[in-house]
């Protein structure tokens, strides 16, 4: 297989198994893509400004503000004033973010889990196994 024709295969079957994936947390519901992504980043990264949470979603500042004040508004998030520079706000998850990504990350697991057990043989997983690394790659790559 050519690599174009592998590159147009993979990115079908991955956006459509992130499609079907999103839809199976009806804890996440309520949120968007960004919204979650964004639970995600401040759940890997613990603390960070505004200004760098849209820089790694790749979103303006102001998007990211209405983003901030959704999460807030839920709950989600703690907004504590800069000790160095009192005009800026560090975003930190509050323990009911942190329920919630642990909530929506299960259902999604748990979902996953059940279609490779229902639907794949030992050697498709070994298989999947075997891929997981240069996915990883994929990912990492810029």
């Amino acid at each position: 297989m050519k690599n174009q024709a592998l590159a147009t295969d993979l990115r079908t079957v991955v956006t459509r198994l992130v499609k079907k994936l999103r839809k199976q947390s009806t804890t996440g519901e309520n949120l968007s893509m960004t919204e979650r992504s964004t639970i995600a980043l401040l759940d890997q990264y613990g603390q960070l400004y505004p200004n760098e949470l849209a820089a790694m979603e790749k979103i303006t500042t102001q998007s990211m503000s209405q983003i901030l004040n959704h999460l807030l508004e839920l709950g989600c998030i703690i907004r504590t004033p800069s000790q160095t520079d009192k005009r800026k706000v560090i975003i930190s998850l509050s323990p009911v973010g942190k329920e919630v990504l642990v909530k929506v990350r299960n259902e999604r697991d748990e979902w996953l889990s059940n279609a490779l057990e229902k639907s794949c043989t030992p050697d498709e997983i070994y298989a999947l196994v075997q891929a997981i690394k240069p996915l990883k790659k994929l990912v990492d790559f810029d």
